[in-house]
């Protein structure tokens, strides 16, 4: 089994950490309503997707 033959360094086990940090989800803005949405998904608040309307805007 392998074994760490010197303690590792608060500075190197951050720097290898340093890629680890959670991002802001990606948004863009919908051309029908303006809302914020997520890509490659239908408006939660006008139902469009595309350019046209996919879901009802009464069942969003």
């Amino acid at each position: 089994m392998a074994v760490p033959k010197k303690k590792v360094s608060k500075s190197r086990r951050d720097m290898r950490r340093s890629h680890h940090a959670v991002s802001a989800g990606a948004h863009a803005e919908c051309k029908n309503c303006g809302e914020l949405k997520r890509p490659h998904h239908v408006c939660p608040s006008c139902g469009h997707y595309d350019g046209r309307e996919v879901v009802a805007a009464e069942a969003v």
